[in-house]
């Protein structure tokens, strides 16, 4: 006992050795490259330098950490210090979402967003409370392990395994399209290129070495994003208002923020535009009501102009001008309704007044009776997604699977402790980003002529028109608030040219960005890997596997895995923030019902997980697929009405419920479980009677 204290006081030192090092090495790294450009090292090379010499840190991390053992590939040995363990936490789950769409939904939304910052930080006390000390006593490899376990057969265990694999793979298309975007804006290549080149830092990490590799990464990754998120945050505070504490100077700007918004909701030319946007939507939805005619007439007029003008012998820029109209116009009736309707729906919404960043649940409607159901609306909808986002985390399979590398039951719950603070530094930040960006756009962009617009603008143009485009809709050749699109991912990323920072600190923040995403996909990689690999390969087709072959298989199908979700990010499925909010609805729909009741409730037997866990995740699913314009397109189902008006990225709301009503009854109906399984329930139930023996000294 004395001597596994004394190796894992050693091996804790060993780390803070280690980790000190890397960090004052990254510094030095990004001081010389800052230097390096004051002296003209060109801008591309700075972004080809952080993707390079980051993707080969951690390749040389991965590379270090490669092994064939069996408990050191799939939990790390179990030997991870909490306080590590929490920081690898926090970088597993500070994905692309976190780092690039957090901020961004709290500029677009503002108070609305605050229901990210509650459900994913109030998710880890459920952590803390309901899993994460039970399954570290249950100890083994997996969540459908402890499914297989605790419910018996092969059945649930499978469910689980079905399970993990959809949201995980839900998740880590987000992941990947987040790399895609920061690899395409600071490297300059192709959105589908950028992709593949960011799966390459992925699988360097988790390919070699599993969860060993993965975990030390992982460190080394938070470190990176960390410092990434914070200096242009706390640079734009010092530049606003001379104190850089930006948490501390959120009420001061926000201040600032309401009355520019007051001031724009009164501005004559605001108001120009937005009835010119009103005006379309108008137009969008009569020609809409008059299908299919509007569309038969819509094609002749196109047609026409083309043969006019190539009659009249008009200059090729108009014929080709004309061509290109023709060729875009849509195929069918069935596709002008679709394009309409967006195009209405999308002109509608930049039609409204400024909304308040301040005021909870915001209307922007004019009719008071239209304002007060779509305030109540918005109420609903906060509440479901905190709903959502909180069960889904405390069911995540590749969050829970960390909380099997720690050496003991109680360093698993430290490490509840550690996670939420690592994940608290960025989440305490991004309100504050979030005001002090939309203060500068507000008042440095708007009101500015399109003629001398910071190059930040057009730059990020050239990237995604749908995340940020400019376009002078009144011709008064002046930016209005209603002409300018700024997408959410782009406002991390944008800051430090925001902020007028030295093109390197954009590279920094690049490579933190790409820190998130890579670490998040790591795990949720290795989750699916696993799943196939551990739960489906080896414990129900063949037990007798060695563990070599076991390893192989799971680094072949990670292999597999990542091609697959590279080529669906390819196609663009939808933006990062629903897919992962889309991901936590399955989990909590799918495992929290079987894993709480399966810890708390002895009653709880096989048949009763497994017709909840079906039922849960067979009514989020299902809701998703009838009410998300993108599920819609690809599953050819038909578009149904919210239900309570609640979105479907909170369809756990119903999922969650349905799951644990049929978990009950239907253990109630059938015949109670054998007594090894309730007293397998005792012996998870409590931690710390026995079988918690190894403790690091690590605080």
């Amino acid at each position: 006992m004395s001597a596994q204290v004394s190796s894992n006081r050693a091996f804790f030192n060993q780390l803070k050795k280690y980790y000190s090092w890397y960090t004052g090495g990254f510094v030095a790294f990004v001081i010389t490259l800052a230097i390096l450009e004051q002296l003209g090292l060109p801008r591309v090379w700075i972004g080809y330098v952080f993707l390079f010499a980051t993707i080969g840190l951690y390749a040389g991390i991965g590379i270090m950490s490669r092994t064939a053992d069996v408990a050191e590939y799939y939990v790390a040995g179990r030997r991870v210090p909490a306080i590590f363990n929490g920081m690898a936490t926090g970088a597993d789950w500070m994905s692309a979402a976190s780092f690039i769409g957090m901020a961004g939904t709290l500029y677009l939304t503002g108070f609305d967003g605050l229901a990210f910052v509650l459900g994913w930080t109030g998710g880890y006390c459920l952590v803390a409370f309901l899993l994460a000390p039970y399954l570290r006593k249950f100890g083994q490899f997996t969540i459908p392990d402890f499914l297989g376990a605790r419910y018996g057969g092969h059945i649930a265990r499978t469910i689980g395994i079905v399970g993990a694999i959809l949201c995980s793979f839900t998740y880590v298309v987000a992941q990947i399209y987040g790399v895609g975007i920061i690899v395409s804006r600071f490297v300059g290549v192709d959105f589908g290129i950028g992709v593949f080149l960011g799966l390459a830092g992925i699988l360097v990490c988790s390919f070699l070495g599993g969860m060993r590799a993965v975990t030390w990464t992982q460190v080394a990754q938070y470190i990176i994003l960390i410092i990434a998120y914070m200096i242009p945050v706390v640079w734009l505070s010092v530049k606003q208002t001379g104190v850089p504490v930006p948490q501390l100077v959120y009420g001061t700007v926000l201040q600032k923020v309401e009355k520019r918004v007051d001031e724009l909701q009164a501005d004559p030319k605001e108001k120009e535009v937005r009835g010119i946007f009103k005006q379309r939507a108008d137009d969008a939805n009569a020609r809409v009501a008059a299908l299919p005619g509007s569309w038969e007439q819509g094609k002749a007029d196109a047609d026409k102009k083309v043969a006019d003008l190539t009659a009249a012998n008009a200059p090729l820029a108009e014929i080709n001008a004309a061509k290109k109209a023709v060729e875009d116009y849509p195929k069918s009736a069935a596709d002008a309704k679709e394009a309409w309707t967006k195009a209405a729906a999308g002109a509608a919404a930049r039609s409204a007044p400024p909304r308040s960043h301040a005021t909870p649940y915001d209307s922007t409607k004019a009719d008071p009776k239209e304002a007060a159901k779509d305030s109540d609306t918005k109420r609903v909808n906060f509440l479901a997604l905190v709903f959502s986002l909180m069960l889904g985390t405390a069911a995540l399979p590749h969050i829970l699977m960390r909380y099997y590398t720690t050496p003991s039951v109680s360093q698993a719950r430290k490490s509840v402790f550690w996670s939420l603070f690592f994940i608290f530094l960025l989440y305490f930040t991004a309100p504050a980003l979030a005001v002090l960006v939309k203060y500068v756009v507000y008042t440095q962009v708007v009101g500015t002529s399109f003629a001398s617009l910071p190059a930040w603008v057009s730059g990020w143009a050239k990237v995604d028109p749908t995340l940020m485009s400019v376009s002078d809709i009144n011709k008064d050749g002046i930016v209005q608030l209603a002409e300018l699109v700024l997408g959410g991912d782009i406002i991390v990323l944008a800051t430090p040219e925001i902020s007028g920072l030295p093109y390197v600190i954009s590279g920094l923040v690049a490579a933190g960005g790409l820190a998130a995403a890579l670490s998040t996909a790591d795990g949720l990689l290795l989750t699916i890997a696993n799943a196939l690999s551990h739960d489906m390969y080896y414990k129900m087709i063949n037990p007798n596997a060695t563990t070599q072959k076991r390893v192989m298989i799971s680094k072949i199908l990670l292999l597999f895995v990542a091609l697959f979700a590279a080529w669906v990010t390819s196609l663009k499925p939808g933006n990062i923030l629903f897919l992962v909010g889309a991901a936590f609805s399955m989990a909590a729909s799918v495992f929290f019902p079987a894993l709480v009741l399966g810890v708390f409730w002895k009653r709880a037997n096989k048949w009763g997980a497994i017709a909840g866990m079906v039922a849960g995740l067979g009514t989020c699913l299902y809701y998703m697929i009838h009410t998300y314009p993108q599920f819609i397109a690809w599953f050819g189902t038909t578009k149904m009405d919210l239900w309570f008006g609640i979105a479907p990225i909170s369809a756990a709301i119903f999922g969650v419920p349905v799951g644990i009503v049929t978990l009950i009854v239907v253990s109630l109906l059938t015949p109670a479980p054998e007594s090894q399984t309730q007293e397998f329930v005792e012996h998870v139930r409590y931690p710390y009677l026995s079988g918690d023996t190894v403790e690091t000294l690590a605080r």
